[in-house]
């Protein structure tokens, strides 16, 4: 190696170290948390007997209703939307409010006689808690969101300088690289390089897919630029088109949503759920997103609707029909199903697991190499002094 390369892979190996020793513990804990979120559907789904009920030959409560039924469960609070399952599930209706502090919870009701299930804390509880290292290591938001944001980004710096470090200064040394040639004699120093090194090049792809769909998601510059280097051109934010006209403000007779769900439920038999939304104001429209699959979001369809005239609306938005997402709508939309590895089932959650967890031990034991190559320098010398005499 010239002295260039040599400078080179130095300057390298010093970003590599600082940036690690800064964001270890953070990505350590972005890392373990995410690998806990993945499952947490399915982990939920052994104690969520409150969201069944017994089928009954009979049609769901109409929408006003359920909203004069849920006003009345949680008083004051605002209706963020109502989900409308299959015929043996209960109806979810969400509420949620961002200021003056974040109040989220749901309550669930029979959709046939709107009896009171149950109310649930979403704030609360062991995936409350994951959520809240995932997005912001525990401490308050405006602060913990940031430093994980600029740590996810340190880390996509981290992989390449990572996989540039990694490459063999010459052929005799590629095996290495690859695999784990240990014996009885290998020193634990030795084995704790490979598990950073080797384990470090074969997941790198997978973290680089983990850290830049977490960055799409953290940073809105990051989310417009990977939307339009894919050849974007719509309105990558969701945009909720404003109602055209304006008339009288509907009585109890007139709720115009109250036929959106039978509908929409008419017209796509095979959709796995209805989220109705109700309109926020005298102005806006009334929002239903159509889940076509079971614990994914990329494929939802997004439809708009006059609240007076019920007239379908388009959005210029990325968020409308399925069918008319163009390559670069769908990665976005792919976004996080990508990042918890729901696009590939229950197959593609395992690999964002092991990904995740394997993540999770690279500041360990690049934290240790560093330990272990300080310490022994300092004992070195240590050893040095103690060997020369005094004058």
């Amino acid at each position: 190696m010239n002295k260039k390369k040599k400078n080179r892979h130095k300057t390298i190996l010093q970003i590599h170290k600082i940036v690690g020793l800064a964001t270890g513990l953070v990505i350590f804990i972005v890392s373990i948390t995410g690998c806990l979120w993945v499952f947490k559907e399915e982990i939920e789904g052994f104690y969520d007997d409150y969201k069944y009920v017994t089928p009954q030959n009979q049609k769901f409560l109409p929408a006003s209703t359920i909203k004069k039924l849920a006003e009345k469960a949680l008083p004051g609070r605002a209706i963020h939307g109502v989900i409308y399952g299959q015929s043996n599930e209960a109806l979810e209706v969400i509420f949620y409010e961002a200021e003056p502090e974040i109040f989220y919870q749901s309550v669930f009701l029979n959709p046939y006689t709107g009896d009171f299930i149950k109310r649930i804390n979403h704030q609360v509880g062991f995936f409350a808690f994951v959520l809240k290292g995932h997005l912001y290591l525990w401490l308050p938001s405006a602060i913990g969101s940031r430093v994980v944001s600029y740590s996810v980004l340190l880390f996509l710096i981290m992989l390449v300088s990572g996989l540039i470090l990694w490459w063999p200064k010459n052929k005799k040394n590629i095996r290495q690289r690859f695999t784990f040639d240990w014996n009885k004699k290998t020193r634990w120093k030795r084995k704790n390089f490979d598990l950073h090194s080797v384990v470090g090049f074969y997941i790198s792809s997978l973290g680089l897919i983990l850290a830049f769909t977490g960055c799409v998601m953290a940073f809105n510059w990051f989310y417009f630029i990977a939307y339009k280097a894919n050849g974007g051109n719509k309105d990558p934010r969701f945009v909720i088109p404003e109602s055209e006209q304006v008339v009288v403000v509907p009585t109890a007779s007139n709720y115009g949503y109250d036929q959106l769900i039978p509908m929409l439920k008419n017209k796509y038999k095979n959709a796995h759920s209805f989220e109705l939304h109700y309109p926020e104001n005298d102005t806006t429209s009334i929002l239903v997103e159509v889940s076509n699959s079971k614990g994914l979001f990329y494929d939802m369809d997004y439809f708009f609707f006059d609240q007076y005239t019920l007239q379908e609306l388009e959005t210029p938005s990325i968020y409308g029909k399925y069918k008319d997402s163009k390559f670069a709508d769908k990665v976005i939309r792919m976004n996080y199903d990508i990042h918890i590895g729901a696009i590939g089932g229950i197959v593609g959650k395992i690999i964002a697991f092991l990904a995740s967890l394997i993540c999770a031990s690279l500041p360990v034991t690049g934290f240790l190499l560093w330990y272990g190559r300080t310490y022994k320098k300092k004992k070195a010398k240590a050893g040095l002094a103690r060997a020369i005499p005094d004058l």
